[in-house]
């Protein structure tokens, strides 16, 4: 099994991969504005998956972390798209738990996400990663379909011996310190 490398966000020269990934396996059409909103504020909070002996990624994950209605710092998933033909080999596990591993130690209380209501692998893998169905949204997405809002409360990191067993095992890699940004907009971000 070839081996996968994952990696931070560098710069625009990963734009390209990163659209083309969402746009191959995403229901949802975003203009390159959109990528920008969340690259640019949080480069932090965005991984690439990329086989050994490969430039091409095979899967990413864009994020955002803010505080949410001055009260709690909410992190986001705002896309996660992995290449079908990865699929199944804990690429998507894993950069999830990256990301949401960059927002704990940034001091994030809990991690949202959209998905549609219909798609179960989806569902299933955020649920085994100790995410929880908040509640349904109607015709949220362009295609009319509903969505799932999905919350994963995250413990402190001094509360590390209570972590529970998916984030055990978290890959860390360095990361680097950036501000948090305080975000007032309640339009939920696909």
């Amino acid at each position: 099994m070839t081996e996968i490398l994952y990696r931070q966000y560098v710069g625009e020269s990963d734009l390209p991969h990163i659209m083309a990934l969402v746009q191959s396996e995403l229901s949802e059409p975003y203009v390159i504005y959109t990528y920008r909103y969340f690259l640019h504020q949080w480069p932090q909070l965005a991984f690439l998956a990329i086989p050994a002996g490969s430039s091409e990624p095979i899967g990413v994950i864009v994020c955002k972390q803010s505080m949410h209605k001055h009260a709690s710092n909410r992190g986001y998933i705002a896309m996660l798209s992995v290449d079908k033909s990865w699929r199944k080999r804990g690429v998507a596990s894993t950069l999830v738990r990256r990301s949401v591993e960059v927002m704990r130690r940034h001091g994030v209380d809990e991690v949202v996400l959209e998905t549609e209501y219909d798609n179960a692998p989806a569902l299933s893998l955020y649920e085994s990663l100790g995410f929880i169905r908040e509640k349904r949204l109607y015709r949220f997405y362009l295609n009319g379909k509903d969505a799932f809002r999905l919350v994963l409360a995250v413990p402190p990191p001094e509360l590390d011996h209570d972590l529970p067993h998916y984030m055990k095992h978290a890959p860390t890699t360095a990361i680097l310190s950036y501000p948090i940004a305080v975000d007032d907009d309640e339009v939920s971000c696909r």
